[in-house]
């Protein structure tokens, strides 16, 4: 890779450029000869000129072979074109021609050859639209690209022509160093780019749109390697599907898809998930000029009660803490503000303040100044043809600037739409360092994601050299597989550590001697690997209070069982203590990915769990500190606290107990298909796996 990577650097950042082809390759070079330093080449036997710089009939007659090319030609000729280009040792090839593993077998053909052609140049694409370097002009892109040119920015790395040409022409002032259409990824992949682009000190973090992965372990070193260089990493990802193997027969699987897959994974490399190409570009936006918070803590200001309410609601749904301030900062900022206004976060300044050089500076850094982590002003800009003088407004912008400058603190000023701040005013609050934010939504959204980065980031930084990432992979092959049934499942968590209910085996003839020789509350199983989920076929009685209860319990299991599963024989049953003084019920699964290896899911439990969907994934290996975060998201969380002068639970003993049986998976990866544990009791003292289906593959 090391020839690979070389290649994509001189393709990325080149010393002269060719383009090879007709109109596509004309227009190209035309708008990249505008801006690009260095020479500029075409390719082309009937031209004399390609968009208007000298054009040459045959690669092998160019002055020397290019460090990037732009290839535009029909499919029939791009192969022996690229095998030329790779003899007189070209850089790279960003190659627009289309025709290839999009279309099928033949395609898929045809692509193969290309990547054979190519060698070890760097080939992006094919099917792609190119890319782009603002920083040196270089414009590998057969649409408009502007001609503005960024000194450092944030890189766009997309599985997609259309949206990163959308993405450039966004009028956000979004400091664009780099974009890169990846095409088909024929040579290069998303995880590739990534890996070099986080050597360029001019790009400040990477925004990505990805429909897939080609290979997970890169894409986590990548990321581990961008975590490193403090480079934050933004990703829309396309689809929503379920997990492509359904080998499921749990609740897991039904909780589990692909979706929760990318998400556990995003989390676990402290990558930023996004919703919306406007949220992505707010947000790297706010990290590029900003950067990220230290944690959540928010301080507001607006003019206007209106958007102190509509601030106050959306930082509650994103998780942005809105602290009221201290008693000293209170007491300042009442002798600063008019006596109509109120001290509170958010802060609404009031109106007779507004454009005051003299007060609102100190107003914005006492209020700052009292351990925030990050801090915003609601503040939208009239457009000429409503009021040609913003003075006022712009004034309250520096106010600003000058207090989040002087304390150091990430800073933005975010409209509540997103067209009321004009471009002159943007630049303006970026010279500051401070961000303009467009749109309420959007802005707030982008700080809220810059803060979890931020913390993220802080954590697994923290870890040193320490920081990996290795998947736990298993068999998912479902043939020859069987089901443990619950006695022998339960066998197994007792050696592993895990606790379970005291029970024993008993036959169903049982008589009614042994009966009364047991400990009361009970709840009776059937015993069988054929019924992973007892309750539909009747197969579990809870509560029973004496042995009359029990024995009437079995009668009608008998029976029950016959109804629903005549060619079902049951000898065995199963008798186990009655779990008391229950606080919350867990679900715990571990099912298998054929991409992602082992997945963890934590969710409410019982009959809560397809209910609810209250539900976190996590991949395997996991450790203590991601359940503990993991569980905290869950909605029953707050169950597990005490909720509404009920008692709570030792958290740290759910968490060991949820780690262990993450353990003991990972110590089974080589058999284990996937293990269900339903409900997961947890009382005061107990962490108890009261129910559990386990499917491993025969050896």
């Amino acid at each position: 890779m090391s020839g690979l990577s070389e290649n994509l650097r001189r393709l990325l950042s080149p010393r002269h450029i060719a383009f090879i082809g007709g109109s596509d390759a004309d227009f190209s070079a035309r708008q990249c000869a505008q801006q690009f330093d260095g020479p500029v080449w075409g390719v082309n036997p009937n031209r004399e000129t390609l968009g208007g710089v000298p054009c040459y009939r045959r690669v092998e007659d160019l002055p020397q072979a290019p460090d990037a090319v732009f290839l535009a030609t029909p499919r029939a000729a791009a192969t022996e074109t690229i095998r030329q280009l790779n003899r007189m040792g070209a850089g790279g090839v960003a190659c627009f021609t289309a025709g290839y593993g999009e279309l099928g077998a033949a395609g898929q053909r045809a692509e193969a050859e290309l990547v054979a052609a190519a060698g070890s140049m760097a080939l992006v694409g094919p099917n792609c639209y190119g890319l782009v370097n603002f920083t040196n002009g270089a414009v590998l892109w057969p649409f408009g690209a502007g001609n503005h040119r960024c000194h450092k920015g944030v890189a766009l790395v997309m599985q997609s022509g259309m949206l990163p040409a959308n993405m450039i022409m966004n009028d956000r002032s979004v400091p664009i160093s780099l974009v890169i259409s990846a095409g088909n990824q024929a040579v290069l992949t998303i995880e590739d780019y990534i890996d070099v682009l986080l050597d360029d000190p001019a790009v400040t973090a990477i925004g990505l749109y990805i429909e897939g992965i080609r290979n997970i372990q890169k894409f986590a070193d990548a990321a581990i390697k961008a975590i490193s260089a403090n480079k934050p990493v933004v990703v829309l990802k396309a689809g929503t599907s379920s997990l492509g193997s359904q080998i499921s027969v749990s609740h897991t699987g039904s909780l589990s898809g692909t979706d929760e897959a990318f998400q556990a994974l995003f989390d676990q490399l402290g990558m930023i998930r996004v919703e919306s190409p406007v949220e992505m570009m707010e947000t790297l936006k706010f990290l590029s000029v900003s950067g990220a918070p230290k944690g959540r803590k928010l301080a507001a200001f607006t003019c206007s009660g209106g958007d102190a309410a509509l601030v106050a609601d959306y930082c509650a749904k994103v998780g942005l803490e809105l602290v009221q301030p201290s008693a000293v900062t209170s007491e300042k900022l009442t002798d600063l503000l008019p006596d109509i206004a109120t001290v509170s976060n958010p802060l609404d300044y009031t109106t007779p303040l507004w454009g005051n050089t003299e007060v609102m500076p100190r107003v914005f850094r006492t209020m700052v100044d009292d351990g925030y982590d990050a801090a915003v002003a609601i503040q939208d800009f009239p457009p000429a043809h409503i009021h040609a003088d913003n003075t006022l407004y712009r004034n309250d912008a520096k106010s600003f600037i000058k207090a989040c400058s002087a304390l150091g603190i990430p800073g933005a000023v975010c409209s509540d739409l997103p067209e009321n701040i004009d471009r002159e005013t943007r630049e303006i609050l970026i010279d500051g360092g401070v961000t303009p934010l467009q749109g309420l939504d959007a802005g707030l959204d982008a700080i809220a994601n810059a803060s979890r980065y931020g913390m993220i980031c802080e954590r697994l930084q923290s870890t040193a050299g320490q920081l990996e990432f290795c998947m736990i992979t298993t068999p998912v092959d479902n043939s020859g597989s069987r089901v443990v049934d619950e006695w022998q499942g339960k066998q197994r968590l007792i050696e592993a550590g895990i606790d379970v209910p005291a029970g024993q085996l008993i036959d169903i003839d049982v008589g009614d001697e042994l009966l009364e020789n047991l400990s009361y509350p009970v709840v009776l199983k059937a015993v069988s690997a054929s019924l992973p989920h007892k309750s539909e076929a009747g197969a579990v009685s809870v509560n029973l209070q004496n042995a009359q209860q029990l024995g009437s319990a079995i009668d009608s299991m008998r029976k029950s069982i016959a109804q629903t599963q005549p060619d079902m024989k049951i000898e065995i049953l199963l008798v186990e203590s009655m779990v008391e003084d229950v606080v919350a019920e867990l679900m715990v699964g571990v099912n298998t990915d054929p991409q992602f290896g082992q997945l963890l899911v934590i969710a409410s439990g019982g009959v809560l769990v397809e209910l609810t969907r209250d539900a976190k994934t996590l991949l395997l290996p996991t450790d203590i500190e991601q359940i503990r975060a993991a569980l905290q998201e869950l909605k029953c969380f707050k169950l597990l606290q005490g909720f509404r002068e009920r008692k709570g639970v030792d958290i740290e003993m759910v968490v060991d107990s949820i780690h262990a049986l993450a353990k003991f998976a990972e110590a089974h990866q080589a058999t284990l298909l996937e293990m269900d544990i339903n409900p997961l009791m947890v009382t005061p003292k107990r962490c108890v796996a009261a129910d559990i289906m386990i499917r491993e593959i025969l050896r």
